[in-house]
């Protein structure tokens, strides 16, 4: 072992002492967690739930057609003539017409359900659990959502500003509530899927990029980014049935790289970017015209002047459209960061989470990756307190708000989705410290109280569930449900103990949005959801979009 990752362990070691005289140790937003009941990480997946290492960003940006309101169009000021060639040279429109979608990794077992998304019986996410069910999931007595708040009197402790219910004091929301603006979380609605998955393992396929990819999600820079070079772009796996190697994650960790991402060689510098276009387009035209004179004597010599041409449009698209590299910097961008902005100055130079969040959401969001996923470290937060996690569930929080918020300010729709590989526990202990906030100390790990869930934000208005009444949209927004004791009920869904059935379940609510659905057995043949009765049930929403946005 070299003497830096000496150094790492000795380091961890101080950290993971749980008790300090009889006190428990706080861990402070960065700090790595060596929890007792486990051995020293070892693998890759390891150091990142613990903390040890960081879930680096995918850093990217949008930039000149972020100025525009909806990527689903393409922007790029070619002349008409090459503009028709586009499509015929697989050069993708922004977004390619699909809505962007966002994953969060939040990697270690976080808890979701229950202290932050409220998760309910068969009735839907207000059919409530026992008094100990919520306190398995870290809620005390007095303050479990079936109750009046003690402190107020009110039946106040179920928060729907973003349609999906949430607990009032769910760090998530706190959170999320702080980067997105009153006007635009009623333009948001969500669903929560009760689901098993594994602690402490990276055999968890929770990853659903490629599923999205291919039914359609694309972008015009890059088809999908991660913030974790790995086949999935994330810490869980994706589904082995859906990886598409040919379409492997992009991977960028830093905000210098995003210069690299796009090369438009020497021409840009010696001429203005518009002069630059307009060579590139001669160029095309004259060897456009050449090739009609000539024949290349090779058997398929419609695919070489097709390849020739292509390479030219293509050229003169990407210098048009990125001839500035400095346009990808989401930092340049004033609706993501300053006086105005989403993030603050101080607040994106002082934490790499919001730099990586702000880098995906700017690539995404408009149109240049069709999906892409932030992974973020340090949620195999059972340390014996309750304020470790709660502090990393608040920077997740506002992490995904920024990306709600800037879908928002940009006037696209986003899909987003959050997922844990595993949970944890309460054994009922209070942390009553301020970072604690009074509620139940996280024990270890319990794969039974997992849950996932994603909110959508639609400019058009929120979306809207599936039901003729509220019993049914309830149930609607909840797919699947937990029983009394608050773990989950695994004879509930098909996903509700088979992650990679979560996948597809995440997938078909995808297509739900663009009414789509019924394309799903066709994009997986050999799916496990069932008939199509089965799968009715398994969708949250009503179309936002037709087929293109």
């Amino acid at each position: 072992m070299g003497t830096s990752m000496k150094k790492t362990f000795s380091f961890a070691k101080s950290f993971g002492r749980k008790r300090h005289n009889g006190i428990p140790k706080v861990h402070s937003l960065d700090a790595p967690m060596l929890h007792q009941d486990h051995g020293r990480p070892m693998t890759r997946r390891e150091f990142i739930s613990q903390g040890f290492c960081a879930g680096a960003g995918a850093v990217v940006g949008g930039s000149l057609l972020s100025l525009f309101a909806n990527p689903g169009k393409a922007y790029a000021q070619l002349s008409p003539d090459l503009e028709a060639l586009k499509a015929g040279c697989g050069i993708a429109s922004q977004g390619a017409g699909k809505i962007p979608f966002i994953v969060f990794d939040l990697a270690g077992g976080a808890n979701i359900a229950g202290s932050n998304v409220l998760v309910g019986g068969r009735g839907g996410q207000l059919d409530f659990l026992s008094t100990q069910g919520y306190s398995r999931q870290g809620l005390p007595g007095d303050m479990v959502p079936s109750i009046a708040n003690p402190n107020t009197g009110l039946s106040d402790f179920v928060n729907n500003e973003l349609g999906l219910s949430f607990h009032s004091d769910s760090a998530f929301l706190r959170g999320i509530l702080d980067k997105v603006s009153v006007t635009n979380r009623a333009n948001i609605n969500g669903a929560v899927i009760p689901a098993r998955s594994e602690n402490d393992t990276g055999n968890n396929p929770h990853n659903p990029m490629y599923g999205v990819n291919k039914v359609g999600a694309d972008g015009s820079l890059l088809t999908l980014i991660g913030s974790r070079n790995t086949d999935s772009g994330a810490n869980s796996m994706a589904p082995l049935s859906m990886i598409n190697e040919s379409k492997r994650p992009t991977k960028v960790d830093r905000p210098s790289d995003v210069t690299g991402l796009v090369d438009t060689g020497d021409l840009v510098g010696l001429l203005s970017q518009e002069d630059s276009v307009a060579v590139m387009e001669s160029i095309q035209r004259i060897s456009d015209m050449k090739l009609g004179r000539v024949n290349t004597g090779i058997s398929s010599d419609d695919v070489v002047k097709d390849l020739v041409r292509c390479g030219y449009v293509k050229s003169a698209d990407i210098t048009d459209r990125f001839g500035d590299p400095s346009s990808l910097n989401p930092e340049l961008d004033p609706l993501i960061v300053g006086e105005g902005g989403i993030f603050s100055q101080q607040e994106f130079d002082s934490d790499g989470e919001f730099r990586k969040a702000a880098s995906v959401m700017k690539l995404v969001v408009n149109g240049y990756a069709g999906a892409g996923t932030i992974t973020m470290g340090g949620y195999d937060y059972h340390t014996g307190n309750r304020s470790s996690g709660e502090v990393r569930d608040l920077r997740a929080g506002r992490c995904m708000g920024a990306c709600l918020e800037y879908a928002a300010r940009i006037g696209t729709p986003l899909m987003m989705y959050v997922y844990s590989d595993g949970s944890v526990f309460s054994n009922g202990m209070i942390d009553e410290s301020v970072d604690g906030r009074g509620k139940g100390v996280w024990t270890g790990d319990n794969s039974s109280t997992s849950a996932s869930f994603f909110l959508v934000y639609n400019p058009g208005g929120a979306p809207q569930l599936i039901g003729a009444n509220e019993v049914q949209q309830a149930q609607h927004q909840q797919l699947g449900y937990m029983r009394r004791d608050g773990s989950v009920e695994t004879a509930a869904t098909p996903a509700a103990n088979n992650v990679n059935l979560l996948v597809e379940t995440v997938v078909l609510n995808y297509l739900a949005l663009h009414g789509e659905q019924n394309r799903f057995a066709e994009y997986f043949p050999r799916h496990g959801l069932g008939n199509a009765t089965l799968m009715d049930s398994l969708t949250a929403f009503q179309p936002i979009v037709n087929g293109t946005i």
